[in-house]
């Protein structure tokens, strides 16, 4: 399958298993008339492997090289999870070394009361990872607790853009952002 080929199958599951037509409250605040779990489609069988590849292809064909320009990738539990962890195995069929890592809401407060699970991302170069972004609230909040914990944040990456400021917030703190399905792609549009 072509990079075209896995997003436009991607891009119909979302919309098949993750597209709610109700009124929701958003993780921002916000009221909206649609929701999309994408838990429904990043813990999939057949969406999740996609959502590794496409996000790889994504990032690659926006300048980001897995081992040249990021070398882990992960963002705030739990949405980013199944994110980080189906790009590391897409990355692993390709024969490319790509750790994945959590940010905890707060650090734990017995064991090593670490806030970042994972490899250690001290002095990495990282990407941060969403499923879906209203606000681009959850990742900055890793972005800037990775940068806190010793990483370089090189960009952020979402599945789904919902189209409501998260790209300029992110990219007015100074971070690229991208988005692999907008609402267009999903039939919000």
């Amino acid at each position: 399958m072509t990079n075209d080929s896995h997003r436009a199958r991607l891009a119909g599951l979302v919309q098949e298993l993750s597209v709610i037509h109700e009124k929701v409250t958003l993780a921002s605040g916000r009221e909206s008339d649609f929701y999309v779990d994408m838990r429904r489609s990043t813990l999939h069988h057949e969406a999740a492997p996609l959502i590794g590849h496409v996000m790889l292809d994504l990032l690659e064909e926006s300048g980001f090289a897995v081992g040249e320009e990021y070398v882990a990738v992960g963002g705030l539990t739990m949405g980013a999870d199944p994110v980080a962890t189906a790009m590391m195995h897409a990355a692993a069929s390709r024969g490319l070394d790509l750790d994945a890592f959590v940010v905890r809401k707060a650090a734990k407060d017995h064991g090593m009361k670490r806030r970042i699970e994972g490899p250690d991302v001290v002095g990495k170069n990282v990407v941060v990872l969403e499923d879906t972004s209203t606000t681009g609230g959850s990742p900055l909040e890793a972005a800037l607790a990775l940068r806190e914990a010793g990483a370089n944040v090189v960009a952020v990456a979402v599945i789904v853009d919902r189209a409501t400021g998260a790209k300029e917030r992110i990219e007015a703190e100074g971070f690229p952002y991208f988005y692999a399905l907008g609402l267009e792609d999903i039939g919000l549009a």
